[in-house]
């Protein structure tokens, strides 16, 4: 039996009633609930007023700072991309890409664009038919979980040593290359088991030789004015993905840190910013023994950071300043934070418009699925490496 949408339709009492409920009420209801609770926890003007509070801060010191970071990194990036340096970087890379990702050499380039910007920099680049041709179908759709896996990458490290911290990136980066391989790996797996064709398939049928005797002109410009243009189109880049991560910001971070902390020192909700009901921490306790061996967390508050990350990897970023200043932030999270913000980088917000983008949206849950086991286990090598590190000095 089918509904009018044309699904199955729900089994049961209860099912044939929410069948008949208007998502409309749905949402009201969630809403209704959620906020009533946290209203109710912190008195309704408080909750409100701490809403604006965060939100206010949050954009003045935490987003700007990051659209700083995103305008210098782009910059560099951009920089690097005319002068050559990503080409020599692909071409070090490139005896990896088989042994490890079981993925073409010139994958490395995906890898490096999307470490110097953002995850959609993978499907840009895999709109170019000379750059598919290289590719098995399995090979091409597992680029998505593969690009993500470094997205953001330079701006979470340069934000991590911005906060004081430096051998903690690094380990965490080393977290994340580790949790791409075995996100890559399990969504090859997956795709060629739901479709063994994809093994032997094309990714691109244009044939390579025509591709490679298509020639592109190139301008003459001096060394200062390629300079130049690279600097500026960079930090425009930079500006854009700064403007894009705000309502991750502001929107995400605020009602985690409203689930995150707790009241004011004296006990009692002002409304001032960044004040809360701590719901995430008492719930993080009641699986610490989890979060302790997989992830190293010594304070409950600390899991805050993946479960934003899940969504908008800046978001979770934004967390961080405050964390440190409560005295809740070690160097084992950085590491950890470092490894599972790269790996994930917001993927639940993404992955599906770039299996979109690519063709092949039914893959979406098999990707997911593949990235967040990636994620654990970059989390799981950036914590006992961080212990190796700890115990050698």
């Amino acid at each position: 039996m089918q509904n009018e949408a044309g699904n199955p339709a729900p089994k049961g009492l209860w099912g044939k009633l929410w069948a008949h409920v208007p998502s409309g009420i749905v949402c009201l209801l969630i809403i209704f609930l959620l906020f009533g609770f946290v209203g109710y926890k912190m008195g309704m003007a408080q909750m409100l007023n701490t809403i604006m509070h965060t939100a206010h801060d949050l954009l003045l010191n935490t987003v700007f700072y990051l659209m700083g970071i995103c305008v210098i990194t782009g910059a560099i990036g951009k920089l690097f991309v005319e002068f050559g340096v990503v080409d020599l970087l692909e071409k070090l890379l490139r005896p990896l890409m088989k042994p490890l990702f079981n993925l073409p050499g010139v994958a490395s380039l995906g890898a490096v664009m999307t470490f110097l910007s953002d995850n959609p920099a993978i499907i840009s680049l895999s709109q170019d038919k000379r750059f598919s041709s290289y590719f098995k179908k399995f090979q091409f759709i597992s680029l998505t979980n593969f690009g993500t896996a470094f997205g953001m990458g330079l701006i979470v490290i340069v934000f991590m040593v911005g906060q004081g911290f430096f051998a903690e990136p690094l380990i965490g980066l080393f977290g994340a290359f580790c949790g791409c391989v075995v996100s890559t790996r399990c969504m090859q797996h997956f795709v060629v088991k739901a479709y063994p064709q994809y093994a032997v398939e094309n990714a691109c049928d244009t044939n390579l030789g025509e591709l490679e005797n298509q020639t592109v002109q190139i301008e003459e410009k001096s060394v200062f004015l390629r300079t130049l243009n690279s600097l500026l189109d960079g930090g425009k880049t930079g500006v854009e993905v700064g403007v894009a991560i705000i309502p991750g910001v502001l929107i995400i971070s605020t009602l985690v840190m409203i689930l995150t902390f707790g009241a004011s020192a004296n006990g009692q909700y002002t409304g001032a910013a960044y004040e809360g009901i701590e719901l995430l921490p008492a719930l993080a306790n009641k699986a610490d023994w989890f979060f302790r061996f997989v992830f190293g967390f010594t304070d409950p508050h600390q899991i805050a950071f993946p479960i934003t990350a899940l969504g908008a990897v800046g978001a979770a970023l934004g967390l961080v300043p405050n964390f440190l200043r409560q005295g809740w932030i070690d160097g084992n999270a950085i590491a950890v934070f470092t490894a599972i913000g790269m790996c994930w980088s917001g993927f639940l917000s993404t992955h599906t418009a770039m299996l979109d983008s690519l063709g092949y949206r039914e893959l979406t849950s098999k990707a997911i699925i593949s990235h967040t086991i990636g994620g654990i286990v970059a989390a799981l090598m950036a914590h006992w490496v961080f212990l190796l590190y700890m115990a050698i000095v």
